[in-house]
């Protein structure tokens, strides 16, 4: 298992108990709920239960127990009869009643009115919470309606604000952390490749001098190997380039996209096995803006990848079309390999991911990177099959850049 595969194994787990500790904060929390719903369900039953015995009392002397017992168990609650029409309410907003200077007739002159839309909706939202209690009367039954205390209204949404709250200080906090690594682990790279290119300076010098000197030595102006020693110099001088301008922002120059991935495509099929054929085709005409260094990685980058992913003989296809509605140039780079799964689509470009024992797993994340930071384009698995090969695309856009 990789670095990167190791990592996201821990983020699971981290996620795990997350998942764990939230869950354990909401059955607590509604463990709570139940039980505190319970005791305001006795409340209500009790009195429900004194309503009861203030309606059938036959003794006076009894009342004021019955009122203390009642007041003492009050829940905001309302009272009708069979047919729904409400008799009493207790708890709730009283600037919400009136008597009417008017006495109706058919109600008896000190029975409590009430604004029917407050009314309604307190009502509503009872017979929504809970089960009317129902108590006999002398002509017919009451149902009594209660509504959950604030206390319990706050403690069913309590846990959901504190998860979220939590949530948003955990992510703030590890964004600002994750942005502090980045930004310290990059200064390092930066630091590494330019002392890399500095170190690269002298060797190289060094290999263009030895050369000129094979040269006039033994006559060898014209000689292919010599040449071909010359272009793998010149290749390493590209390299050099590279490592030292990492961190600054590249410059990119019209060119042409075709003869840009010939050149390279050119120098690359020699310093592979003959088993593998190379085949460019495509529009010659369309061209780019491009940083020749880093484009040229790139297409090595992924060349590599094509190499390695062909296991005995096979090919390598790049075609060059362009999607002439969105003004864009397409690169596709197909290899005859052994193919990626789907699963694994996105996955290829994370740092670290390589299917090599030896493989450090940079080159495709570098090639993200230097392809839509870099050159404002995209890159992604076009299509693959495994056992018959994979396409990459490449997407950059078909403008012209004035400098």
């Amino acid at each position: 298992m990789n670095a990167y595969q190791n990592k996201r194994r821990w983020k699971y787990i981290l996620l795990v108990f997350a998942v764990i500790i939230a869950s354990g904060s909401l059955f607590y929390t509604k463990y709570l709920v139940i039980n505190i719903a319970k005791s305001e369900r006795t409340r209500a039953q009790v009195w429900a239960m004194s309503m009861k015995q203030v309606i059938s009392a036959d003794d006076d002397d009894f009342l004021p127990y019955v009122f203390a017992v009642r007041d003492s168990s009050i829940v905001p609650a309302i009272v009708t009869d069979e047919k729904g029409d409400i008799q009493s309410a207790k708890g709730l907003d009283s600037t919400k009643t009136y008597i009417p200077p008017v006495p109706d007739a058919v109600k008896s002159q000190n029975a409590p009115q009430y604004d029917p839309e407050y009314f309604k909706h307190e009502l509503q939202i009872m017979k929504k919470q809970n089960e009317p209690i129902k108590i006999p009367v002398p002509r017919g039954y009451w149902l009594i309606y209660y509504k959950e205390s604030p206390l319990l209204t706050q403690l069913r949404i309590f846990p959901y604000v504190q998860l979220s709250v939590i949530a948003i200080f955990l992510l703030a906090a590890y964004t600002a952390f994750n942005s502090s690594r980045k930004s310290e682990q990059n200064q390092v790279w930066v630091g590494l490749a330019k002392e890399t290119a500095h170190q690269l300076g002298t060797p190289i010098s060094s290999l263009m001098a030895w050369i000129e000197l094979i040269k006039d030595k033994f006559n060898a102006e014209d000689d292919p190997l010599i040449a071909e020693m010359e272009n793998d110099v010149q290749r390493l001088e590209i390299v050099a380039d590279r490592f030292s301008k990492i961190g600054s922002k590249p410059k990119l120059e019209e060119y042409s996209v075709y003869e840009v991935v010939e050149d390279f495509v050119n120098y690359f099929r020699v310093r592979v096995s003959n088993n593998i054929s190379f085949e460019l085709t495509g529009n010659k005409d369309l061209k780019a803006g491009l940083n020749i260094p880093l484009f040229d990685w790139v297409i090595e980058n992924l060349l590599k990848n094509a190499v390695n992913a062909i296991q005995d003989k096979g090919s390598i296809k790049v075609n060059i079309s362009t999607n002439k509605v969105k003004d864009q140039i397409l690169i596709d780079i197909t290899d005859t390999g052994k193919g990626i799964p789907r699963s694994k689509f996105a996955t290829v470009f994370q740092p670290g991911y390589t299917t090599r024992k030896r493989g450090w797993g940079l080159g495709l994340s570098l090639t993200k990177r230097m392809v839509e930071n870099y050159h404002n384009g995209q890159i992604f698995v076009r299509d693959s099959e495994l056992g018959k090969g994979t396409t990459f695309r490449i997407i950059l856009k078909n403008i012209r850049y004035d400098e």
